[in-house]
């Protein structure tokens, strides 16, 4: 039993809590390792059962980081010293309720959820049962994630160690050019986010993801071969449209697997693979550029041929690897399949207890135009897509211009790629220490702002230090120390899924956000001209002003999301218990719009 202190409140009002229908309380559940239930007839003791409508509220709750807490389920109730032990069961495992169960497995049933034939509201496992299913995703599923991941950072972040072995001066280009191929690029990847997302829904990502890698790949591979600025603006066009979508198609696949709980911080290991990538592909760069001479190519023509060639190789593998659900392991190729039954009974059940409605569509299923429509005008989310397109410009143009910044430095082209590995290697770290911190504080906002307040005095130093360039070692440690930022992105992935609130409407918004980080990053293109170089003042002076904005958007969604959730209060008290029976037996409104949902911030 839980001890709660007796609340005299009429409503108590969390972040991400959805309400109950009849008490006009919050309920806010706190989350623990989701743990298995007995089966009712062996606890010997009667449930108390809730309303379909409460549990289904339940379910909506816990995405992004669950109900973001690290202790048990409780539910809190007005007046009660202790939440009632079904409460908490319901928490646990909403299929408890007979009528809750059945009423998804018809909806799983009329959507063909590939899973369906698996599903079992009594089912039970032990905790080590699950940690070893768990064990077992991290290595077949997340690793394999992150080695696609590294397939995407090196086609893309390439061109950094390229620059730096003279492929402007061989092409005949200068700065400008260098900053219009990147924006070239990044529009293009921009274009590709959200149609990406769709084909890939209704192909599925076990299709798609592979079909992008091997595509951008060969593309990659043509890249030795440019042969000045038009070819050099075709190739970075026709990588952004491939490679745009890959981050969201590979967020969905992920989803599949994985509890909302979970899933964050196995996002935070997928973009440490950013920095691993940096640290492997500037270690090869080392090597590959030695070969500049070598059959008359300049080292960056090695490079590219020989990295597309990796890439490629990564893309064959995961039309073999990657299964399209954890029920769909087994092929010619794999005839015993990842997983037993018992396991797959374990990571499908454990999946739907956590969000029921994660089986309302199966993976071969397209986002029709309506459901597109009713995400693209969500407006709660677009403080998140405002934060997406500002709060990652302050240290893009001096990680874009690292290796430019320190060959001008005096450094050689070799020793500026091994110069860049200790700002990567920062960069793991601070990721991982600011995702578990916001885990463990229950917060987005404060935590994830971390990033700008780490930035700002970097950039002022980089504006107004007279000796920037002049001493080069101490501008190598100002832009070493800018670059090891704790990035906050995992965070706002998860915040934007969870604010969505619905399966649909979080594939169209993780496309939204991702393309308004995009957005950002064409905007950082601009801050550093020709004309400003080499040390940037007026652009880095721009980029304090930016840095100090970002920081007021945070703050201002926070404020945001805050006055909603009380807007929320107001209405949801305003009406009687069978009002707000009778609203969540018959309100069409979905996700984020619903009266009983209460944004995360």
């Amino acid at each position: 039993m839980y001890n709660i202190p007796p609340c005299s409140l009429p409503c108590l009002a969390f972040r991400g809590s959805t309400l109950h229908p009849q008490r006009g309380t919050a309920i806010k559940l706190l989350h623990s390792y989701h743990r298995p239930l007995p089966h009712r007839s062996q606890r010997g003791r009667t449930i108390t059962m809730a309303s379909e409508q409460q549990a289904a509220a339940f379910s909506l709750e816990k995405e992004a980081y669950g109900a973001n807490d690290r202790k048990d389920h409780v539910a809190l109730h007005s007046g009660d010293s202790s939440g009632s032990e079904g409460d908490i069961d319901l928490a646990k495992n909403p299929f408890l309720d007979a009528s809750v169960a059945d009423r998804w497995r018809n909806v799983y049933d009329e959507a063909h959820y590939e899973c369906r034939h698996v599903f079992d509201p009594n089912a039970t496992w032990t905790e080590e049962e699950e940690r070893r299913v768990v064990r077992k995703l991290d290595w077949r599923v997340c690793l394999w994630a992150c080695v696609m991941f590294f397939s995407l950072q090196v086609d893309r972040g390439n061109l950094a160690q390229a620059v730096s072995d003279n492929l402007l001066d061989d092409l005949g280009m200068n700065t400008n050019d260098y900053n219009l191929g990147n924006v070239v690029f990044l529009v293009s990847f921009l274009l590709a986010e959200l149609p990406s997302q769709l084909v890939s829904k209704k192909l599925g990502p076990d299709r798609w993801i592979p079909m992008q890698i091997c595509l951008w790949s060969i593309v990659a591979i043509c890249q030795c071969a440019l042969t000045g600025k038009r070819t050099f603006l075709a190739t970075r066009a026709m990588l952004g449209l491939l490679e745009g979508g890959f981050i969201p198609d590979i967020v969905l696949w992920l989803s599949y697997f994985y509890t909302s709980r979970e899933l964050p911080i196995r996002l935070s290991y997928f973009w440490t693979t950013l920095s691993v990538t940096s640290i492997i592909t500037s270690l090869l760069a080392f090597a590959l550029l030695h070969l500049r001479g070598v059959g008359g190519w300049g080292g960056w023509r090695w490079l590219f041929l020989v990295e597309g060639l990796i890439t490629l190789l990564v893309g064959i593998v995961s039309f073999f690897y990657m299964p399209a659900s954890a029920v769909q392991t087994k092929s010619w190729f794999r005839p015993n399949g990842w997983f037993t039954d018992r396991e797959i009974e374990i990571v499908v059940n454990r999946v739907l207890r956590d969000d029921p409605s994660k089986g309302d569509m199966h993976n071969r299923q397209a986002i029709t135009p309506k459901r597109l429509w009713e995400a693209l005008k969500d407006y709660d989310l677009w403080p998140l897509y405002a934060i997406g397109i500002i709060a990652y410009i302050p240290q893009a143009p001096p990680g874009t211009y690292l290796t430019l910044t320190l060959r001008s430095l005096g450094f050689s082209t070799f020793n500026t790629n091994l110069l860049s590995i200790p700002a990567s290697a920062a960069h793991i770290i601070t990721l991982l220490l600011l995702t578990r911190l916001s885990e463990r504080l229950n917060e987005r906002t404060f935590v994830a702002m971390i990033q700008n307040i780490w930035t700002l005095p970097c950039v002022i130093a980089l504006a107004w230090w007279p000796n920037v360039i002049k001493d080069a070692w101490g501008t190598y440690a100002l832009v070493t120390i800018l670059l090891s930022y704790p990035y906050c992105h995992a965070i706002l992935v998860a915040w934007t899924s969870k604010n969505a609130n619905n399966v649909g409407a979080r594939s169209v918004s993780a496309a939204l956000y991702n393309m308004s980080v995009q957005l950002g990053n064409v905007c950082s293109n601009f801050v550093y001209q020709d004309a400003d170089k080499p040390y940037y003042r007026v652009g880095n002076r721009n980029l304090v002003i930016i840095n100090l904005l970002s920081i007021g958007v945070f703050l201002s969604t926070k404020a945001y999301y805050i006055w909603r959730n009380k807007q929320k209060d107001r209405v949801w008290q305003s009406m009687t218990p069978a009002e707000r029976e009778e609203y969540l037996k018959t309100t069409k409104l979905q996700g984020s719009r619903r009266l009983d949902f209460r944004f995360a911030h």
